[in-house]
């Protein structure tokens, strides 16, 4: 008998499908004519033991056990997965052939094989165990996967790095929260404080910007814009660029903050000749944007739509499993397998059919083109999200999945556009013997961004800029060397602006591009190309974590730190608030991926400064922290992905299962 084991029951029905009929539907299972059973996980039916299955005494939070470490670490069935996990067990043993389905992530590769660990598979099957990797949940697609097994032993490494992960992330969450709760408590705080290696990073990037918020004070700084015309009356604008000579004058941007002195450049180039003494143009092109990964769409659809992560995720998740519309959504990756170019003709035809607003564009792609996006090197486990060739009216899905759909669907279809092209133009002048500069920017060919309204178009972010793009087409034809006339000179007077507070995007991008907070010119570096606070699969549920706990709140778009996260942030060593260490444990668990770095390498570290970081903990008390009356009892930590999530009892004899309580036991 073959065994699949899926990750969830939509893949696991999604593989019966292709697989020999008539079948037959059992609990837990599907047996299929010939014998064979398609069965399922219902996500990570394991978990980390709680430290009160080490030691009963470790049920009471107490300094003294910190921190706790086990010697042996054990996993313990969730209470609501007894049931499968004794299915499976039992399947597991009859089984003569097993198929590893769980989704083609770094937790998807564990949950299968811790399962199979805990039933007691032998190491000979273990090592003959087969890895079926899903992207698409289509029946061609199943079948096309079924055909390209692959040994689930080159999968070790993907499951040693999750399993590290796992392990740190308890250590340190566990513990770091049991210390900043007793510490609260003894503030007069009655609440959990919890930390954990992801959310609380992500917390100090909203603390330190509202910081810098509160702190900022506007300062007015001054431009000048010089009116130039030529001989045939072509008129345009330039920009006056003060010398080294004005540093005095210069705040650390550079910009000028004393208007007597733009005045006098003002006043001394008005009605003077303006000298033609550098011209430049060239003819560029732009690609199109890769496909997208998770984190991408998320980005672009707050922008776009005002959608919160956790929205986007859940929509992605329905139109993959339930409608099959789109291939794996939890992907971190931008490019596309070789052979997958291929199918474009029915992807575009299905867009096609499923959209009528796509059609007029899918008519014009070119699918002869081919992308830098498929790139067989920059492909791992899965692939880009795109479309799939399911043919589905968009009338049947919700307005925002339909949403998601068409963001998706036209970043595939700017693969087969041509390229962008324009001409770029810098002008330089000499007025007076100062430097005065405009651009202009001439659209050639619109190419791939004829798929996007403007609305996607970046923005420009100075009020400078903004009016430089509104003359980029109104350059009249110069030659270096040229006599012209400035006619007028004007003092732009400006203020300068504090930081934006964070919003689903700008905290998304954030996260995506983490060196950019990284203090450490080494870590800066190593993470230049792989940086990234959380994963694509648990970045959306981090934040809406820190929303659950009272961390942030948010006042429209805007997301702000609550006075009990600012409090949080202030009672913590740096290392723990800031995300140079997150983003080391991503760059090991990814080095421990590539075959690169060793499951010790990275958990001895790790262990030998927690006791560091409980003494520090217990030197001070946090203050700032607001005032509480409602306690939790019996609450008890077990750690997850980025950081320790609640799992309370109401008291020692009767457990309680009430929607405020659902809210705290978030697996983050």
């Amino acid at each position: 008998m073959i065994l699949y084991i899926a990750e969830k029951p939509s893949l696991g029905r999604a593989i019966a499908a292709v697989l020999p009929k008539p079948q037959h539907k059992e609990p837990g299972c599907i047996r299929l004519a010939n014998g064979d059973v398609v069965s399922w996980c219902i996500g990570h039916l394991l978990e980390q033991a709680s430290p009160e299955d080490y030691q009963p005494e470790f049920k009471r939070w107490q300094a003294a056990h910190l921190p706790i470490i086990p010697q042996r670490w054990q996993l313990k069935a969730r209470s609501s997965s007894q049931q499968q996990l004794t299915i499976l067990k039992k399947l597991i043993k009859q089984a003569d052939q097993i198929i590893h389905a769980g989704d083609p992530d770094r937790e998807g590769q564990l949950l299968v094989d811790e399962v199979l660990a805990w039933s007691g598979v032998s190491a000979c099957r273990i090592a003959n165990t087969q890895r079926l990797l899903i992207n698409d949940l289509n029946p061609s697609a199943v079948k096309k996967a079924l055909a390209q097994l692959k040994p689930n032993r080159d999968f070790v490494p993907l499951s040693t790095s999750a399993l590290a992960r796992s392990r740190a992330d308890w250590l340190y969450g566990l513990n770091m929260t049991r210390a900043y709760t007793l510490q609260g408590q003894k503030a007069g705080y009655q609440g959990v404080l919890s930390v954990g290696r992801v959310q609380t990073p992500l917390l100090g990037l909203v603390v330190r910007r509202d910081a810098e918020i509160t702190q900022f004070t506007a300062t007015d700084f001054f431009q000048v814009k010089a009116s130039v015309k030529t001989a045939e009356n072509g008129i345009f604008s330039a920009w006056w660029q003060p010398s080294v000579a004005c540093e005095p004058y210069q705040d650390s941007e550079g910009r000028i903050i004393h208007r007597a002195l733009a005045e006098k450049v003002s006043e001394k180039i008005r009605g003077h000749s303006a000298i033609v003494t550098k011209l430049t143009q060239n003819e560029r092109q732009q690609a199109a944007p890769l496909p997208y990964s998770l984190s991408a769409l998320q980005i672009d659809a707050a922008k776009l739509y005002k959608l919160s992560a956790q929205q986007v995720l859940d929509s992605c998740q329905q139109l993959y499993e339930r409608h099959k519309l789109i291939t794996y959504p939890r992907s971190d990756s931008r490019y596309l397998p070789n052979e997958q170019w291929a199918a474009a003709a029915k992807v575009t035809k299905a867009m096609a059919n499923n959209c009528a607003v796509l059609q007029p564009q899918v008519a014009a792609a070119d699918l002869t083109l081919r992308s830098k996006a498929w790139n067989d090197k920059l492909v791992e486990a899965h692939h880009a999200i795109i479309p799939t060739e399911k043919n589905l009216p968009l009338e049947r899905l919700s307005h925002t999945e339909q949403q998601l759909y068409t963001l998706i669907a036209k970043q595939y279809l700017a693969q087969f556009y041509p390229l962008h092209r324009y001409q770029q133009t810098r002008v330089e002048l000499d007025i007076q013997g100062g430097l005065f500069i405009s651009k202009a920017r001439i659209e050639r060919e619109a190419g791939w961004k004829s798929l996007f309204s403007k609305t996607k178009q970046p923005q420009a972010e100075t009020t400078q800029e903004m009016e430089t793009e509104e003359n980029l087409s109104a350059l009249p034809l110069l030659t270096q060397g040229q006599i012209l006339h400035c006619t007028d000179a004007a003092v732009i007077a400006r203020q300068t602006e504090p930081p934006a507070p964070f919003n689903d995007a700008s905290l998304l991008a954030a996260m995506t591009g983490i060196s950019r907070y990284v203090k450490d010119p080494d870590i800066k570096k190593i993470l230049k190309d792989t940086d990234g606070l959380g994963t694509e699969a648990t970045r959306a549920g981090i934040i809406e974590l820190l929303f659950k706990r009272g961390f942030l709140c948010r006042q429209g778009n805007a997301i702000h730190a609550t006075s009990t996260g600012k409090a949080l942030i202030a009672a913590l060593p740096d290392s723990a608030t800031l995300p140079d260490m997150t983003a080391q444990w991503e760059a090991s668990l990814n080095a421990i991926c590539q075959r690169q770095k060793s499951y010790q390498a990275f958990m001895q570290p790790l262990t030998e400064n927690l006791q560091l970081l409980i003494e520090q903990a217990f030197c001070h008390l946090p203050s700032g922290l607001p005032q509480q009356t409602k306690r939790w009892p019996n609450a008890k930590y077990s750690a997850g992905k980025g950081g320790a999530s609640l799992r309370g009892a109401k008291n020692n004899r009767k457990k309680k299962t009430t929607s405020s309580r659902q809210t705290r036991q978030n697996s983050n």
